[in-house]
């Protein structure tokens, strides 16, 4: 009798194999939709996500300028030229960075559009800093509409790139999902032929590809912090490590787009007129207090630079902590440049904060000075006509405008009521208060 040609060696053989072109066919597939997410995540890293940044912070230095420009020009403050050449070099350098990258939405003429730009701001920029006031009206009238004209094409291209952003992530989704199924199905059946490998391996993809998939959802919420909880060190451990890497890119992305001021770490520009305008927009009565050393250039002059840089640094905390003390939680503090600190807060706080402030910074300023100009209470130096005369000490000036007395509570009414006050403040002697308690048609 002719034995059986599929032995119990051949089954277990049969079986091995099985489990082994299995395991293979798993693997490989794993393998192969693990490259591509892992080239997607990457394209979306050093590419799509770093535009998008970009594209924003483009726009918000364009934002900035717009903004600075009307202050400069309704103010005439000097102050405002530095701060207007500083957006104009960061404008240049985010727009060198986003052409380093392949921008596929982006018009043709972007390039010439920009060029433009820049050439008539420079112009604008050369007049406001040599104080030809007329001729800057002129040229910020030209300068206005190439402006507007690339906000539209930044806007436009965001919107672009947000919509591709979701695309990529949708189909990063949906290949996870298709690569945990049919990989599912494949370990099953080695499962199926007792192969304890196979049901590791089965397992492991599974918690893997649920862990993309949730990194993959928080990250396309914005939550740039999620870690992915895969250590090992293989292909899911390597597309944590991108996700991590991604998430942190562009949290730094959007830490370096803030104005922070890098003297007092406190809040610029943009951020105070951000939350101006949301208290604005949400019609609840705050106060605006503007806070300016007295004499601060004339002490910059005979102390130097890192004493004046101390000085500012010593009232920006000064100012912190008496937010903190007699403030209220949602009360935002502010440093606008140089010597020039701004609080909003509720009308019931203004004046108890601003006497607060006035209080610790009399009691703070002589520790700016040397014993004999503490002694004297005054000291020789040259004011900003470079005529010689006598300076007293620091003080400090704090006008306060209640929304509430303004018929258009608006950043530029305010900022008008605030320069107003401060030029009148500036001829009182010693450190004071002033508050527009009156109703004013602004």
């Amino acid at each position: 009798m002719k034995k059986p040609s599929f032995t119990l060696v051949k089954k277990v053989v049969a079986g091995y194999l099985l489990i082994v072109l299995f395991s293979l066919v798993a693997i490989g597939y794993a393998l192969t939709s693990l490259h591509r997410q892992t080239a997607l995540s990457e394209q979306l890293v050093e590419v799509d996500f770093k535009a998008l940044t970009l594209l924003r912070t483009l726009r918000q230095t364009l934002l900035a300028q717009e903004s600075l420009t009307k202050q400069f020009l309704i103010l005439k403050d000097q102050t405002f030229s530095d701060l207007l050449n500083r957006r104009h070099l960061e404008f240049s350098e985010q727009w060198q960075q986003l052409g380093s990258l392949t921008l596929e939405t982006a018009a043709p003429d972007l390039s010439l559009q920009v060029d433009r730009y820049q050439e008539a701001a420079a112009r604008c920029l050369a007049l406001l800093s040599e104080t030809r006031w007329q001729e800057a009206e002129s040229c910020s009238q030209l300068w206005d509409p190439l402006r507007g004209g690339l906000l539209d094409e930044f806007s436009r291209l965001i919107d672009l790139q947000d919509q591709g952003i979701d695309g990529q992530l949708s189909q990063l989704t949906a290949d996870s999902r298709q690569a945990y199924q049919i990989t599912w199905f494949l370990a099953f059946l080695g499962v199926l032929l007792s192969a304890p490998a196979a049901v590791t391996l089965l397992f492991s993809i599974h918690r893997s590809i649920r862990s993309l998939l949730l990194a993959t959802r928080e990250i396309a919420e914005g939550s740039f912090n999620y870690e992915v909880p895969i250590r090992q060190q293989d292909e899911f451990g390597h597309l944590a490590r991108e996700f991590a890497r991604m998430g942190q890119k562009v949290k730094e992305m959007e830490e370096r787009s803030l104005d922070a001021n890098p003297l007092t770490r406190l809040p610029g520009n943009l951020a105070l007129e951000r939350e101006l305008m949301a208290r604005i927009d949400l019609g609840s009565s705050f106060s605006q207090l503007y806070f300016d050393l007295d004499h601060f250039k004339a002490y910059n002059d005979r102390y130097g630079y890192q004493a004046g840089s101390d000085v500012i640094a010593r009232v920006g905390e000064l100012i912190r902590q008496s937010v903190d003390e007699v403030g209220n939680p949602d009360d935002v503090l502010g440093h606008i440049g140089g010597d020039d600190y701004v609080v909003l807060t509720s009308p019931d706080k203004a004046e108890k904060l601003a006497h607060n402030v006035v209080i610790a910074f009399d009691r703070m300023a002589p520790s700016f000075y040397s014993e004999e100009d503490v002694k004297a209470g005054n000291f020789k130096g040259k004011d900003r006509f470079d005529v010689e005369r006598i300076f007293p000490l620091l003080t400090i000036s704090v006008a306060i405008v209640d929304s509430e007395n303004l018929d258009s509570p608006v950043a530029s009414t305010i900022g008008r009521e605030c320069a107003r006050m401060k030029e009148h403040l500036k001829n009182l002697p010693g450190s004071n208060v002033l508050r527009n308690r009156r109703h004013r048609l602004v």
